[in-house]
């Protein structure tokens, strides 16, 4: 059983146990104020275990095992013994770095809370964008695909906007920052990845 296919099951009992329990759900929501003034620093983490409800539970596993499983099988062929803890290291990294922009934001902002694995997700399939950057791709649902680099462009703009617009409640600084760290924790770990990056585009575009 691969790494993904057991964060997708710890994931969804955790989330649907929590569903039926206002109060563990609570306890494990990222909210800057009580980890602020209780030090429940595990809330960094746990956040990602528990979602808003079974579509946005549904739409983040979905998307985590679609990409999940192909950074799993390039990190197990490329770093070999190294590789479980390079994942574990690439999702909990995500998980964490995703927020920390919104806690520095609504470090006294009663209101503020959030759930759910998309900054996590979002530093997983950006790095399957760095290690093939001219893959087909689109948004769910939709029948219209676009080279990865491409749609990894257009979604890094949209949540930028959408995050300094401010003007729903979905975690777009989330989807950014854990995007952004996806593609520098995979090039910290080994350069070469970012120069084949770039030879793939090359290449493409050359023929």
């Amino acid at each position: 059983m691969s790494i993904t296919i057991i964060i997708v099951l710890i994931t969804c009992t955790v989330s649907l146990a929590a569903f039926q329990r206002k109060d563990a759900m609570y306890k494990l929501k990222f909210i800057p104020t009580v980890i602020q003034s209780n030090k429940e620093w595990h809330r960094f983490f746990t956040y990602a275990l528990v979602h808003a409800d079974i579509p946005h539970l549904c739409i983040n596993m979905f998307v985590l095992y679609s990409f999940g499983e192909v950074v799993d099988h390039f990190y197990s062929d490329y770093f070999g013994s190294k590789s479980l803890l390079y994942f574990i290291l690439l999702y909990v990294g995500g998980t964490v770095t995703s927020v920390i922009p919104a806690y520095k934001k609504n470090k006294t902002h009663l209101w503020y809370s959030a759930v759910g694995a998309s900054g996590a997700t979002s530093a997983v399939v950006f790095t399957c964008i760095l290690l093939n950057p001219m893959a087909s791709m689109g948004f769910i649902f939709i029948p219209f695909h676009m080279p990865a680099i491409v749609f990894g462009l257009l979604y890094l703009g949209y949540s930028f906007y959408m995050a300094k617009k401010n003007s729903d409640n979905i975690g777009h600084d989330a989807h950014f920052f854990g995007a952004l760290f996806g593609i520098m924790f995979t090039i910290l770990l080994d350069r070469h990845i970012a120069v084949e990056f770039i030879k793939q585009i090359r290449l493409h575009f050359n023929t």
